[in-house]
């Protein structure tokens, strides 16, 4: 395992090592992941392709993530740690791409899983489909404690148009991507100081380019760990990272976004509704989301009627129960 300074940037390869080079890099941002890191490379070095390198950018950590890296992979040559201070999950993505050299990319946050055959899979449907620029798969979620719940994301669609990433996001994760390096050099990295939606907004610049088609498989090969703590907050933060995501998407998309901002901050809005449910939160959390959804665009209502009244009433209905001390288990605050 090769260890690189803050300030090194990736040697380059001759033309002869490039023939037999990896097949593909793996990414991993950690910051504070000691608790579920291991599990998570041991899901890389468990994987049936074999030939793939690996880029660790430690953000900062003050746990013993650095440690548990070093120790699980040793002199591994396809490994390589990066510690960087602490600059946000973008600047570590797009750091760990600089630093890599294979002509595919996967994104692994450090308390995600993957399935032995996902970077197989994937690597081979680029081979086959040399038009399409990233792809994804199913995602299959775990709880806190990487119990699974049972919970599917839905089938991925077979085509997607750009107001479909200004609404939501398909891919749920980027622990879900793989992409072609000459689409990140293209349209660039991650907005480097956005933390939230900063996923979305790449996905977005990438459809508005219109150059390279994005892909699902309909395997689940991703296995996303939803968090405990913060609920509150941390919704909070998404709320704000997606009202940047719309800011951004204004410099290159405005006429998109003048189009479709009413719509798409409403299925926004009762995204968050909805995430808070499947987080146990406050029933006033989950209120104060869906009925601002509803006030920026009751047509959902019409146009997405089954997801919407759904929601919508798991929703009220947990509201109507804290009177009558209904619901049990923790409840994060509100936000004023």
């Amino acid at each position: 395992m090769a260890n690189i300074d803050d300030h090194e940037t990736a040697p380059p390869v001759p033309e002869s090592a490039e023939l037999d080079g990896p097949a593909i890099a793996v990414v991993v941002p950690i910051y504070n992941a000691a608790p579920h890191l291991e599990q998570t490379l041991r899901s890389v070095q468990n994987q049936s392709l074999s030939n793939w390198e690996l880029i660790a950018v430690d953000d900062g950590s003050s746990d013993d993530s650095l440690a548990i890296v070093s120790c699980l992979f040793g002199d591994d040559p396809r490994v390589h740690l990066v510690s960087q201070a602490n600059a946000g999950v973008s600047m570590a993505r797009n750091r760990g791409v600089a630093l890599s050299r294979a002509p595919l990319i996967a994104f692994l946050d450090a308390d995600d899983l993957w399935h032995p055959d996902k970077l197989r899979l994937h690597v081979e449907h680029h081979a086959n489909h040399p038009d399409v620029g990233m792809s994804f798969a199913r995602v299959a979620f775990l709880s806190p404690g990487g119990t699974p719940t049972g919970l599917l994301a839905a089938l991925p669609r077979p085509s997607h148009r750009p107001v479909d990433f200004l609404c939501e996001n398909p891919t749920n994760t980027t622990s879900n991507w793989v992409l072609r390096r000459q689409v990140f050099e293209a349209v660039g990295g991650f907005v480097a100081d956005m933390s939230y939606s900063e996923d979305l907004e790449w996905l977005l610049r990438v459809a508005c380019d219109g150059r390279w088609p994005i892909a699902g498989l309909p395997q689940v090969l991703t296995y996303y760990r939803t968090s405990a703590g913060g609920l509150s907050s941390s919704l909070q933060r998404m709320e704000q990272g997606w009202l940047r995501l719309i800011q951004e998407a204004r410099r290159y998309a405005p006429e998109l976004v003048a189009r479709h901002f009413a719509t798409a901050q409403a299925i926004h809005l009762r995204y968050l509704a909805r995430r808070s449910l499947r987080l146990g939160g406050a029933p006033s959390i989950g209120t104060d989301f869906m009925l601002r959804s509803l006030r920026s665009d009751w047509r959902i209502l019409l146009r997405q009627p089954r997801r919407t009244v759904l929601t919508a009433l798991a929703v009220f209905a947990r509201q109507l129960l804290v009177p009558f001390g209904r619901l049990g288990g923790r409840h994060d605050k509100a936000r004023p």
